[in-house]
Formats: structure tokens, sequence, C-alpha cells
């Protein structure tokens, strides 16, 4: 909105010239996020407590948990509104690409607070049913995947694939990348979720991943970039750029009140939606295969849980001693910071190794 209202009068003030640029419009949009997120913070959290909108904790978690039940819950939805608004303000908002990304955000989102909801009102940490929550977010899913097959269509996205490290191996799936897109953001989302499990894991794992997309996001719309790099080139993708530098300013204030002791949790209405946020954008800039090696750490924690279930089903036996993985480092000694501040190393050494990936075809 502010893009569309002081860039046109750049030719009566020559300083408004800057707005054109991608690089300012994201660090503008990071800066509003963080700041409406530090001011509106203080009010959210008194607001929740107010209505009793405390976190349900899990019986079978560890102990030292039990002293978190009653803390703020669900505020993802002051995550969304720091993100989104934004994103709102600075992005030109004539570009296709920035609409899918807030629609599949905000969609995710939506199915989390639904879940957000029973828990609260049920006063217990079961919400909806696994089967009701993986149908809704496929749903959402097959949303996003006609919408790319549409701007397909229209020459200004590209369904075949990109492979880390092969520059010539690029399959076109067609309509076969409706259910790739359901795989890539179902497993985001569901994987943003399970970190979701101490405080300022989840929000820290994903501000590290969020700025590696930013920079992807940001090479994939610049033509000279993306030519160098050997990226596909979407012009349009370049506003992602301003989308997910909302995203880090929104995700760095949240953190503000979610670190170790946390004021507040984001909830499943923060969690599903940012996970989704991450996998449209891997989506929209054709990395989607890189998308495993940004978010390692999200990928190892889901793990960790599918490998727990199937060998107790399998054998009867556990693996680990409580999944996910940052349960079990907690059970064998680990202090909860120093859980939180490792996984912080992992995923920073992780995105830094994906961007490395780009010249290695």
């Amino acid at each position: 909105m502010l893009y569309h209202l002081l860039y046109p009068l750049h030719t009566e003030l020559s300083v408004l010239n800057v707005v054109q640029y991608i690089t300012f419009r994201t660090a503008a949009a990071s800066l509003t996020a963080f700041v409406f997120m530090l001011l509106a913070g203080p009010a959210a959290i008194r607001f929740l407590r107010r209505l009793q909108i405390g976190q349900v904790v899990r019986v079978e978690g560890p102990e030292t948990h039990r002293a978190k039940e009653g803390t703020p819950t669900m505020g993802g939805l002051l995550i969304l509104a720091a993100a989104l608004a934004p994103t709102l303000l600075w992005v030109d908002l004539r570009n296709p690409f920035v609409w899918v990304a807030v629609s599949s955000t905000v969609a995710f989102g939506t199915i989390g607070f639904i879940d957000d909801y029973l828990k609260v009102s049920g006063a217990s940490h079961h919400g909806l049913r696994p089967r009701y929550k993986l149908a809704l977010q496929c749903l959402v899913a097959v949303g996003v995947g006609f919408a790319l097959l549409a701007l397909n269509r229209e020459n200004l996205y590209d369904t075949r694939m990109v492979f880390p490290f092969f520059e010539a191996f690029t399959p076109d799936l067609g309509w076969l990348y409706v259910p790739f897109a359901i795989l890539v953001l179902v497993s985001a989302s569901n994987a943003v979720n399970l970190a979701d499990g101490l405080d300022g894991l989840a929000i820290g794992l994903f501000t590290v991943a969020a700025t590696a997309f930013t920079a992807l996001a940001y090479v994939t719309g610049h033509a000279v970039l993306a030519e160098y790099l050997l990226l596909v080139n979407f012009p349009p993708a370049a506003e992602l750029t301003v989308f997910c530098g909302a995203l880090i300013g929104a995700g760095l204030g949240f953190l503000w009140y979610n670190s170790y002791p946390a004021d507040i949790f984001m909830g499943d209405v923060g969690s599903m939606a940012l996970g989704g946020a991450l996998g449209t954008v891997a989506l929209l800039i054709k990395q989607e295969l890189l998308l495993p090696i940004v978010g390692a750490v999200f990928v190892i924690e889901t793990l960790s849980v599918i490998i727990q279930v199937g060998s107790f089903k399998m054998t009867g036996q556990r693996v680990f001693r409580m999944a996910p993985l940052h349960h079990h480092c907690e059970l064998i000694g680990w202090s909860e910071p120093k859980v939180i501040s490792r996984f912080l190393i992992l995923a920073v050494v992780f995105a830094l190794f994906s961007l490395t990936t780009l010249k290695l075809r």
C-alpha cells in the first residue's frame, strides 16, 4: 500500500525513488514487523491472560514442562499480524506470487487456529483429530498447487524440478506438480509444528530458515544473479523478498517474548502458518528440494518422531527417551537453553551450507 502511495511521488520528491528498490522495502518491512511486534507484544500477552487462553501441557511430556502450564498461547495470531501487515504495506500488491504466499500462510494459520481453539476450549492438549487436520492441510495445499499451475499457464512459473548439485536434470512434472506441492506444504507445516516444544526453539529455527529464503528469493527475482548462479529466474519472485523480510522481523520480535523463559507461545496457529509460509516460498522460487537442507533441523525433529513411532509399533521398543528429539536431549541431561542454543547453531550451519550449494552444480 505504501509502495503504491509513495513511489508515484518520486518524480516530485527524488528521495522517494528509493521505494522502488526491493532491498529498501525488504528492510522497511522487516523493521516495521519487528517494531510492531515489540509494541504490541505486552498488550497481547495481557489480553490472552485476561481471557485465560493458556498453554495446556501434555501429560506425557517432560516433568520440567509442568511449570509452563497456563502460559499465554496462540501468539501466532500476533506473528501473522506483524508479518502480513508490513508485507501489504511495502509490497507491490499487483504481484501474484505475493498473494499466493499470503493466502497460503493465512489458510494454514486458520487450521492451526481451529486446533488451538479446540485445545483451549476443551482444556486439553488434544485439538483437531489428526485425520481432519491432515485433510484440511491437503485441501489448502491443493489450492496452492492449482494456483502454481495457473501461473505456469501464464508463463510466470515453471513446473520443472530443480535439483541441487545437478544443472541439467530438470524434469517437468506437469499436473503431478500438485501432489508434489501437497507433499512439500504438508511436510513443512507439520515439521515446524513438531519443533515447537521449547521456548524460542521453533521461532528461532524458522527465522534462520526465513533469512536464507530471503536471500534465495532475491536472487531468483534478479536476472543477473539468477543467471550467474544457474537458477530459474522469475521476476515476480523478487517481491517475495519483502514477504520473507517481514517474516524475519516478526520472528525476531516474537522471539523477544518467546525466549526462555517464555512469556507467550505461538501455538499451532503460528507454527502451521510459518511452516506453510516456508513451504510456499520454497515452491514459488523453485527451491523445494533445498528446503530440507535449509530446514534440516526441522527434518531431523520430524524423523525422530517417525522413527520413534515406527520402532514402537514394530518392536515395542523406543529409540529415543522421548520424541521429538529436543525432548530426548532434555531427558539425557541437556538444559532447555542448551538444547535451544545448540539446535540454533545447527540451523545456521545448515542454512549457510544450503546457500553454498547454489554454485555446486
